[in-house]
This record gives structure tokens, C-alpha cells and sequence, in this order.
């Protein structure tokens, strides 16, 4: 690869590269996954920042994604429930706490959350904030003063992703809109909160929808960004989707790294189905965040053994 000089030297890529990046082939994409690596070191060190999630409030979602099991669009065995007791909420971060997770999320379901559910959650931001975790919530298309009350009760981080980019974004969404979402981001950033914001690849998208998304994602300056890959659920629309093959799911994590020198770069959904035996090469790949546990609707690894995992690839959390 002869621009490995230049990513060396200025730490990140432009769209032409990152384009000629995601032809790699053969022993080509181990060449991608060492520089990488190397960018991973230089930027973000040794340390895996880990994080986990609470499926705080389930199913019944008016709006149409098309890879989701919660919309009401589709016809899944997704059990719907409404906003859990604080006391759940709790025991889940307790739990997560022990497996080393740093960030604890409160995640629901539905476009956003009521007033009265802004409250409660209120309290659980505080007193996930007081067990020694970093508070995060998805909540959906929240309001600049309903994100405010969020970052008054201790909200360290708010997540809110893009999915896919602008230009393909209507084939998988026709409720809401590419732009509403860059909103929500822009009024998180303007409150000083850290922002979370990735996407879901696997779903049709091309390699310069990716690419896209990733630039748009640095255009926003998001502090990290969580990729997750499609897992197939029967009853939506993109339930015969095929699982994306693993060495690319590894390029999308190397190229991404480059586009996003300074950003964490999480792995979330449908890692162990998509990378099976790979889960650790996302470190040589230039992941440099997990999220451990279970998923909103299907479940993840075991977190013992990706705390074994990084430790048997010489790196360490901060937890």
C-alpha cells in the first residue's frame, strides 16, 4: 500500500483513500489492519474502555427501521415492556460494574421518551452516577432542554446514532429523517455532553455509504462510535439478510480507525455471530471499545471471556 507513509505521518484519511482502502484484498488487509493498529496505539493507547447496556424499556416503537425487532412494523417475538423500576436498573449496573464496565446505558425504545420517563430516568442517572459508573442514555429524539435536565441529574454521555448515511438512510427509515438525527447531536454537543454515535452495517448499505457515514461522524466531532453488524431477526424486513463476511466487518473497523484517529471505536451488536472466531482480531483491526454483556434483543458474549480476551491480547480496560 503506498500511502502508508501518509497515514503515518498525518494520522487520518481522506474519502479517496478510504475508498482505495476498502479494495483491499489478500494479504493487503493485513497491511490495513497494522497501520490500523498503529494508529489505535498512537492515538488511544493500550486501554479498552468498556461499556454496557439496559434494555430499560422494550418493543412498541412507531417508527419503521427496517432492521429492528422493536417496530411495530414488523412481526417478531421481541417481548414489549414498558420503562423498568430503578431498582432493575440498578441491579443491572451493579452487574456490569463487576464485569469492568466503565459506562453504564439506559436505553429505550420508541422515537422519545415522555415527560414523566425523562424523570424517572432522571433519578437512575444519578444513582447509576453514584455507583462509580459514567451515565449514558438512549433516548431517542430528545429536545436541547430535555437533554439538559438529563446532564443536570449527571448524564455523562448521550448516544444517538446515525445508522447509515444520508444518501442511503431513506432505504431503511421512512419515519423520521437523517437530519433530525445530525439535530439531537448537534444540541447534545452543545450542552458539553460526550456523544456516542455509529451505525448498523450490513444492511445494503455500500462501501461509500460507510465511508460516508464515517466522515459525517467526524464532521460532528462524536467521541465515540459504536459499530454494530446486522443480526438477522425473522419478521423484519431484512430478516433474510445475509451476515457480513468477517474479514470485511474487520476492514469496516480498520477503516473507520483511520477516518477516526482520535474517536473510541466500539464494537457492539452482532460481533460473535459476525466475527466468530475473529473477536479478537477488533484490536489489531483498531477497536479500542466493547460493549459487553447482552444486546437490546439478542444476546452477546459471555463478558468473562472478553475480559480474557483482552488480557490475552497484552491490553488492559479501564474500568
Amino acid at each position: 500500500m503506498p500511502f502508508a507513509e501518509r497515514v503515518q505521518e498525518t494520522g487520518s484519511i481522506d474519502k479517496e483513500y478510504a475508498l482505495e482502502l476498502s479494495r483491499a484484498a489478500g494479504l493487503d488487509i493485513f497491511k490495513l489492519f497494522y497501520l490500523a493498529n498503529f494508529t489505535r496505539v498512537k492515538s488511544r493507547g493500550n486501554k479498552v474502555d468498556l461499556c454496557s447496556i439496559v434494555n430499560a424499556k422494550s418493543g412498541a416503537c412507531p417508527e419503521d427501521c427496517s432492521f429492528c425487532a422493536q417496530s411495530v412494523h414488523s412481526r417478531t417475538d421481541v417481548k414489549a415492556y414498558p420503562l423498568i423500576t430503578e431498582e432493575k436498573i440498578l441491579e443491572a449496573a451493579v452487574s456490569a460494574k463487576k464485569f469492568g464496565a466503565k459506562r453504564f446505558c439506559v436505553v429505550t425504545s420508541g422515537r422519545k421518551v415522555s415527560g414523566k420517563e425523562i424523570e424517572n430516568i432522571c433519578s437512575f442517572v444519578s444513582n447509576i452516577k453514584n455507583l462509580g459508573l459514567l451515565p449514558c442514555a438512549t433516548l431517542g429524539m430528545l429536545s436541547l432542554s430535555e437533554l439538559e435536565m438529563l446532564k443536570e441529574a449527571g448524564l455523562h454521555r448521550y448516544h444517538h446514532n446515525l445508522e447509515t448515511s444520508e444518501a442511503f438512510f431513506k432505504e431503511i427509515c421512512t419515519t423520521h429523517t437523517f437530519r433530525e438525527k445530525i439535530k439531537v447531536i448537534e444540541a447534545a454537543k452543545s450542552l458539553s455532553l460526550s456523544v456516542c454515535s455509529g451505525g448498523i452495517f450490513g444492511i445494503g448499505e455500500s462501501w461509500e455509504d460507510r465511508i460516508d457515514m464515517a466522515f459525517a461522524l467526524k464532521d460532528l466531532r462524536v467521541n465515540s462510535v459504536p459499530i454494530n453488524f446486522i443480526t438477522p431477526v425473522y419478521g423484519t424486513p431484512l430478516g433474510d439478510t445475509e451476515l457480513l463476511n468477517p474479514m470485511e466487518a474487520l476492514k469496516i473497523i480498520s477503516i473507520y480507525r483511520l477516518i477516526l484517529p482520535e474517536s473510541e471505536i466500539r464494537i457492539c451488536g452482532g460481533r460473535p455471530n459476525t466475527l466468530r472466531d475473529l473477536n479478537s482480531y477488533i484490536f489489531m483491526a483498531g477497536a479500542d471499545g466493547l460493549l459487553i454483556g447482552n444486546y437490546l434483543t439478542t444476546s452477546g458474549r459471555n463478558p468473562e471471556d472478553d475480559l480474557q480476551m483482552i488480557k490475552d491480547m497484552g491490553l488492559v480496560y479501564d474500568s
